[in-house]
């Protein structure tokens, strides 16, 4: 039997910021694809792929304006309305940080060194994937409604939360590893492009870190 909750919510929001979050996804899961680009200094390969990041950047920033002006005020729903724009935001920061790891790639014209790829790409894999263990939890959203947010259900939502957090902290072990080999080949190469290579780096942790938090933005919308 369906809960008070998913009988009475209405016209939900709850599909719009799915589709969200996986525009997100997308927009992230085209880096490796750049940092290749980069690696093999294929110029005219990194600038079709940058404009796919920004194509699907530019959609998730579109949905989350049509999610924001249609969000009527007196929906009722089972949650604080302004946790569930925070949850919005939060999502939408990670496509911004993808962005930004891809336009100073390409504004650089940056050369990936070559050394440093398997490593780069097994860290931005974990970071991509943080994003996505976001996205399944989001995923559930509508089914938590259903059960009332309880039961089997809540569980599942809770271990891909905890798995969330256990990707994000395996990250940032792998940040401070790849920097660390960037040191050891840092005077090959020009010092202004080191201070970037540190830069996306950094950034790639991010992006991590935006996943979880928006892991934490989902927690607390159940909370509320």
């Amino acid at each position: 039997m369906k809960s008070y909750f998913a009988r009475i919510f209405g016209s939900s929001p709850v599909t719009p910021l799915q589709h969200h979050i996986e525009e997100v996804v997308r927009c992230v899961e085209i880096l490796p694809e750049l940092f290749r680009a980069s690696a093999e200094g294929d110029l005219a390969l990194m600038e079709s792929t940058q404009q796919k990041i920004v194509d699907h950047e530019h959609e998730a920033d579109r949905l989350k304006k049509e999610i924001r002006a249609h969000l009527p005020h007196n929906l009722l729903m089972p949650w604080d309305r302004r946790d569930f724009l925070e949850l919005l935001r939060a999502q939408d920061r990670i496509a911004n940080k993808g962005k930004d790891i891809a336009g100073i790639i390409l504004g650089r014209r940056m050369q990936w060194p070559p050394s440093l790829m398997e490593e780069t790409l097994l860290f931005l894999d974990r970071a991509i994937e943080a994003a996505r263990q976001a996205m399944y939890s989001v995923r559930e959203l509508d089914e938590l409604v259903e059960t009332g947010f309880r039961g089997s259900e809540m569980e599942t939502v809770e271990r891909l939360l905890d798995k969330l957090d256990d990707i994000e902290a395996e990250t940032d072990r792998m940040q401070v590893e790849l920097r660390a080999r960037l040191f050891e080949i840092e005077r090959e190469l020009f010092p202004v492009d080191v201070m970037f290579h540190y830069q996306i780096i950094e950034s790639i942790g991010t992006l991590a870190d935006r996943a979880q938090q928006t892991g934490s933005r989902f927690q607390i919308l159940l909370a509320s």
